[in-house]
């Protein structure tokens, strides 16, 4: 089905193709199509697709078959602006996202890490002006306006409001937590300017819900370093495991609250 609406995508470029698996494990079935076409088509072919897959992330404690999403996989296959990958946080970022492909010129296929849980999510609302007059932002600043940082956590996806959430309840306002919405192609500009006023924090983190070899802690890490070259820099995330998640509903809550703590722990 995949290998069909790509070849739609060929034949109708105006028209919006989306090709949404149940959950991002459902993609790992079709990676023939993604290594073999999505990915390399443009470099191999001349061969620009706009296609659109939406992989819904299953780290919402639906145990290791719905958390295959498998988000790093597909920033090594980025190279050379022949795909866009993106793990949205809000209504009217997705809204955007979507417009966008149509909107501008180019055609350049969509990856984006759809959580089930952020669509009836009160925090991922977006009001109606923002869809109206808004735009897709590549990286979204902390709205708190945090001016004395001890920390910057810099992260990616529905995480992002378990941080916000968390430090609300525990007060850390000196925790600045800036969102990645798209990571790749990254704009190292953007995430320069929107960096700047959080450079007198002690620490910079990189925190994520993936397991450390699943997640977007290895794509990011080279930037950030060339981005923070006197800061530490330290991740935050599930360990490195054999498994994308556990099977647990229990465990998973209890490694999702440690995630958060370490993250914006004194």
């Amino acid at each position: 089905v995949l290998g069909f609406d790509y070849g739609y995508s060929l034949s109708e470029p105006r028209m919006l193709i989306l090709w949404e698996a149940q959950f991002g494990d459902f993609a790992n079935g079709a990676q023939v199509i993604i290594d073999q076409f999505i990915t390399a088509a443009l470099d191999k072919w001349q061969r620009g697709s706009g296609i659109v897959l939406l992989l819904p992330h299953g780290y919402e404690g639906q145990g290791p078959e719905h958390s295959n999403a498998y988000l790093e996989r597909y920033l090594t296959l980025c190279a050379e602006d022949n795909i866009q990958v993106c793990n949205l946080t809000t209504a009217a970022q997705y809204f955007h996202a979507l417009r966008r492909q149509l909107a501008r010129n180019i055609r350049r296929p969509l990856i984006v890490m759809a959580p089930k849980s952020l669509l009836r999510h009160k925090v991922a609302a977006s009001p109606v002006a923002e869809l109206v007059d808004g735009r897709f932002h590549a990286i979204l600043d902390d709205p708190a306006a945090v001016t004395k940082p001890r920390r910057l956590v810099l992260t990616s996806g529905k995480l992002y409001h378990d941080l916000a959430e968390g430090r609300a309840a525990a007060g850390a306002d000196d925790v600045a937590i800036v969102r990645i919405e798209q990571l790749y192609p990254f704009d190292d500009e953007l995430f320069r300017r929107v960096v700047e006023p959080y450079r007198s924090a002690t620490e910079v983190v990189w925190a994520q819900e993936e397991t450390k070899n699943r997640g977007g802690w290895s794509y990011m890490f080279p930037r950030l370093v060339e981005h923070f070259p006197e800061h530490p820099i330290r991740y935050v995330g599930r360990v490195p495991s054999a498994s994308p998640a556990t099977g647990s509903p229990r465990v998973h809550k209890e490694e999702q609250a440690a995630i958060v703590a370490e993250s914006l722990a004194r």
